[in-house]
């Protein structure tokens, strides 16, 4: 009924989900960094389609893929940290807003270095992965703390990458 205030809840949750494009609920950074855009105008598109289309399909497959991969990529991620002894800092550390700033200038060709080693020798980002703006937040506050080096060295212990640049497969890992 009218009166009932939580008639629409069931709906503002799906409304939120919709504009939930990293992994942070009513996250307003939407839209601020190039794989956000990407990722929103994919939504845009597929809103204005038929729902029962092929197209509709593929990109509803292709959104709900891209947050997958996302939400991967942030739990490797998270993993290394709380590993390096950071359980309680690992959420803040990862969260990147459109407020963020990064901390001494000067470390950001340090941090570009360092994102770009992980994404070339380690399997920390997916083989089709754009590197993505967030994590260079993520690394110069890695650099902040004196801990990009050992984020780096553990991230190739975890993930690391065969000459051929094949992914390690998990049951092929040497026990830590």
């Amino acid at each position: 009924s009218n009166n009932n205030p939580y008639a629409s809840f069931g709906a503002t949750l799906a409304r939120d989900e919709e504009q939930n494009l990293w992994s942070t609920p009513h996250d307003v950074t939407h839209t601020e960094a190039d794989d956000d855009r990407v990722l929103y105008n994919m939504i845009v598109v597929r809103n204005q389609l038929d729902k029962d289309s092929e197209e509709w399909q593929k990109l509803n497959y292709d959104i709900y893929t891209l947050r997958q991969t996302r939400k991967e990529v942030r739990s490797r991620w998270k993993h290394i940290l709380e590993d390096l002894g950071f359980h309680k800092e690992a959420d803040s550390l990862l969260s990147v807003t459109k407020l963020s700033i990064i901390s001494d200038s000067q470390n950001m060709g340090k941090a570009r270095d360092i994102l770009l080693k992980l994404s070339e020798e380690t399997n920390i980002f997916p083989t089709s992965w754009e590197l993505s703006e967030r994590y260079l937040f993520v690394v110069d506050r890695l650099i902040a703390l004196d801990a990009a080096d050992e984020f780096f060295k553990m991230a190739s212990v975890v993930y690391p990458k065969r000459a051929g640049g094949e992914r390690v497969d998990e049951s092929q890992k040497a026990p830590q």
